[in-house]
């Protein structure tokens, strides 16, 4: 078996004999959801792969490939009635320079246009007088040409807010020249409305990551059929978990290194999660994260040490942008922390870049952009006309642990002295190196902010974000164990056992020095000892360890664990941490 990682032509895929996980299936649908499509995923989730997919099936050059490219596929045995019907004309706006001043991006954005429709006009044998500094004046040439031969065209235009997302986070005032009134990218979207009106072009397929660049060129093209939300489209991109569950039982048939079980576990963890629609839905797995994963483990007959690839930028600095819209500490820490997930009334399906930018944000705006975006997804409903939106996993849980450890953890020497901190932790069972970077360094940052909401969970993100480590664990926050939910659990990857670090459990609590009737200065000197003797504080380490131990004995059997290293932690205001290891039973 051959893994396509890194290629995204169908053709290619095909006649090369890599791997293909069929969606063909889903073509009736699409015919008839509409003839002017929009379908909205995060970067890098399997559109451009759908799109050739798609550009093979209908091309009318391909008519004696049909049965070589997808006879044995589900399109093959009942094939529609369109399939090789079109002159197909791709536009990539993916290799728009967003860099310079808005003429040189305009420049980049027609020459990218006309360069495409020169490669259509070659490959049909079409007569096209083409303006590389005109694209709109190139693509009316372009139609006029087709009708001539009495075909029509398809128009499928791959990642289109890719370079406009690029400049809205960089310069605003080019993006507004480029969306609105006679802005370049407008007036192109108007071209191809009118185009569907008569003029040649039968159908549009649109792919991009959010609605906010077509939301802000309103009118210029009102005509698209969102798709994106659809049930029968949730897993169009994506693999299904019965998928990647076969695909594991053909790589374990010649190697012993590795169990099924074990290798699913650890994929659901770090790359399932995500739901794309409001119907109740299987959730699906991030192909390109899994592509990365099955070739490893094909390789290297073992799990990636890394499990987000590095090929993959995910938008690390988007989730600080966006974060960043709304005070975005207490929204990454809320995500973290928040068992139900962020409640909204509904995702966002239409706004534009005035909505993200207005001096009062829009919380509901930035959650939806998240979503866009794959760091949330959506778990489900909440309540009358609510919904509920969550991290899909560990993967995504990893670029909101980074986005607070750039915030919380900024001295050179602090960083390096995280790795001592963690293998106390892992190797030995020593709680106290990390409680005393709690004390010294990370709470004099906290108490600088306004923490007015400042609780257990709270606490919890900040060790967090001090410990995580996906080379050993699969850290999860808010594990569910019979109706409740271990604080914090680190699960050793199956990979990283022959290693013999310990598996964990942590239950947080929290008491406010108003609670105590305590100022800091008397916390602060107080023993670890006199403190653990205070009533309040005696008491919630009590229940914290009775909530360890409980949680603790349930994640034994779950993972089959022989032993698990139990914590209680209170934590007294911003000022000291009393915390008490559970010994084995």
């Amino acid at each position: 078996m051959k893994f396509p990682y890194g290629i995204s032509d169908f053709a290619t895929i095909r006649l090369e004999n890599y791997f293909y996980q069929d969606r063909t299936g889903s073509i009736p649908d699409l015919e008839e959801a509409g003839k002017q499509l929009l379908f909205l995923r995060p970067r890098r989730f399997g559109k451009s792969l759908l799109i050739t997919m798609l550009e093979n099936y209908y091309d009318l050059r391909r008519a004696n490939d049909f049965q070589t490219l997808f006879g044995s596929l589900a399109i093959g045995q009942n094939p529609t009635s369109l399939h090789n019907q079109y002159v197909i004309l791709r536009w990539d706006f993916s290799v728009v320079k967003s860099k310079g001043d808005i003429r040189d991006i305009e420049v980049s954005l027609n020459r990218t246009i006309a360069g495409c429709i020169h490669r259509c006009a070659r490959q049909y044998h079409l007569t096209v007088e083409i303006n590389p500094e005109d694209g709109i004046y190139s693509f009316g040439n372009l139609l006029t040409a087709i009708q001539e031969t009495g075909n029509k065209l398809y128009l499928f235009i791959d990642e289109y807010d890719n370079f406009a997302n690029e400049i809205l986070v960089a310069k605003q005032a080019q993006y507004e020249n480029l969306m609105y009134g006679d802005g370049l990218f407008r007036t192109l979207f108007k071209a191809v409305k009118a185009a569907a009106m008569g003029q040649g072009l039968d159908r549009v397929f649109i792919t991009g990551v959010s609605p906010v660049a077509l939301s802000d060129i309103t009118s210029g093209y009102n005509v698209a059929e969102n798709i994106y939300l659809k049930p029968q489209f949730n897993a169009l991109c994506g693999f299904e978990e019965s998928e990647i569950s076969s695909l594991l039982q053909i790589l374990s048939s010649d190697q012993t290194t590795w169990s099924v079980e074990d290798a699913l576990a650890m994929m659901r963890t770090f790359y399932n999660g995500y739901r794309f629609t409001e119907a109740e839905t299987e959730t699906v797995y991030n192909p390109t994260l899994c592509l990365y994963f099955l070739k490893g483990l094909q390789d290297r007959k073992a799990y990636p040490e890394e499990m987000l690839d590095n090929n993959l930028t995910m938008d690390r600095n988007r989730l600080l942008y966006l974060a960043g819209l709304l005070e975005g500490e207490p929204l990454l820490i809320e995500a973290l922390t928040e068992e139900n997930g962020l409640i909204i009334p509904a995702i966002s399906r239409r706004f534009g870049a005035a909505d993200m930018l207005k001096t009062v944000r829009d919380r509901d705006t930035v959650i939806s952009l998240l979503y866009y975006f794959g760091i949330l997804t959506i778990a489900g409903r909440s309540g009358l006309r609510k919904w509920s939106m969550k991290i899909p996993n560990l993967v995504s849980r990893s670029l909101y642990i980074d986005q607070l450890r750039e915030l919380y953890v900024t001295d050179y020497a602090d960083r390096n002295a995280l790795d001592g901190i963690k293998n106390a932790l892992f190797e030995k069972g020593e709680l106290k190196p990390a409680c005393e970077f709690m004390e010294n360094r990370l709470f004099p940052v906290l108490s600088n902010r306004d923490y007015r909401w400042i609780n257990e969970l709270t606490i919890k993100v900040m060790f967090m974000t001090v410990l995580y480590d996906d080379l050993i664990y699969m850290m999860v926050s808010e594990t569910e164990v019979n109706h409740g939910y271990a604080d914090l659990s680190f699960i050793v990857r199956p990979d990283a056992r022959q290693y013999k670090p310990l598996d964990l459990v942590i239950e947080f609590k929290y008491v406010s020095l108003k609670e105590l009737g305590m100022s800091g200065e008397d916390i602060r000197n107080k023993t670890h000892e006199e403190l653990m003797k205070i009533p309040l504080v005696a008491a919630k380490l009590a229940e914290a360890k009775n909530q360890a131990i409980r949680y603790g004995e349930t994640l034994k059997d779950r993972y089959k664990l022989d032993t698990i290293t139990r914590f209680a932690v209170v934590a007294l205001g911003l000022e000291r941490v009393v915390y008490q290891e559970i010994p084995a039973s």
